[in-house]
């Protein structure tokens, strides 16, 4: 009879949270989103867990500095500054509606993104085989939405929203870019989150940042039986993270190895939106004991 309150409560706060999406303030909204989310109370007066945390950092760790660091266009000049011009993808354009993208002047291969949001990812690996008006309807779409409003992620929210195309880049594999997400606590690279096969059955394996394999899970299974190797390049991934997280209290930075050569995806400041969930309590404890917040 419990469970069935605790159901019934959860399915009527997210009719809530989805008519008041827009109009209700951030902290009832996140508190709301929380209990249907991750099915427990958020504590924001003594934040714990990792996701508690994340959650606590969306409502008062606001710098201005973060909209550019979250844009996928402007964080290039931020890299550029940080790390240098050789660890960014190479840029096709840039452009503000999808009207003004001349499809026919884009190489065979391509990928098309929108710069204020997540999961807005268009992969073009063959020109005759990709579908130019079924990706002007999805950009179109996204272009019109506001990513901050559903999770409440702040630095998303004055993102001017643009498409970019970068070039399509593959690694040894041939066929995609593994992801290695670094998460760093106050400037220092702690996890090295590997994520592989995306678009056919999305793994995700954890190591150490001396490349030592981490039975846990965040969000996605973990595969124990491919056990990815240690990049050549690993110490400078996680100095070029050094360098783009200093002065946060948690970040993500994303990279690619290609050809043992350095290239950056994105910096993402809350883990699954600060709604992950982990395999153990012990370890979503754990990292959450890793994030020092701000005191003012």
């Amino acid at each position: 009879m419990r469970e069935e309150k605790l159901s019934l409560k959860r399915k009527i706060l997210r009719k809530v949270c989805a008519i008041g999406e827009k109009k209700i303030p951030d902290k009832l909204y996140l508190k709301m989103l929380y209990q249907v989310r991750m099915g427990k109370k958020l504590n924001l007066k003594n934040p714990h867990s990792f996701d508690e945390k994340m959650q606590w950092l969306k409502l008062y760790d606001r710098r201005p500095e973060y909209t550019m660091m979250a844009d996928k266009y402007e964080v290039r000049k931020y890299v550029q500054d940080k790390l240098g011009e050789r660890y960014l993808i190479p840029l096709l354009g840039v452009w503000d509606r999808v009207e003004d993208i001349d499809f026919s002047m884009l190489p065979e291969q391509y990928v098309l993104k929108c710069t204020h949001d997540s999961g807005s990812v268009l992969i073009c690996k063959a020109r005759n085989a990709f579908d130019i008006e079924v990706a002007k309807k999805k950009l179109e779409k996204t272009l019109k939405t506001n990513y901050f409003y559903p999770s409440r992620e702040w630095p998303y929210k004055n993102i001017k929203p643009r498409i970019l195309a970068e070039k399509y880049m593959t690694d040894e594999s041939q066929v995609e870019l593994k992801d290695y997400k670094i998460y760093t606590f106050s400037g220092e690279p702690y996890l090295v989150q590997v994520d592989f096969g995306r678009f056919v059955e999305h793994r995700r394996n954890l190591y150490t940042t001396d490349w030592q394999y981490i039975d846990e899970e965040i969000e996605y299974p973990k595969e124990p039986s491919v056990q990815i190797e240690r990049p050549e390049c690993l110490e400078e991934m996680l100095e070029c993270s050094r360098k783009l997280a200093k002065g946060t209290a948690s970040l993500r930075t994303d990279f690619y190895s290609v050809n043992d050569r350095i290239y950056f995806g994105e910096i993402t400041f809350y883990q699954e939106a600060g709604f992950a969930h982990f395999s153990s309590e012990e370890y979503a404890g754990k990292l959450g004991n890793m994030i020092v917040l701000p005191e003012d």
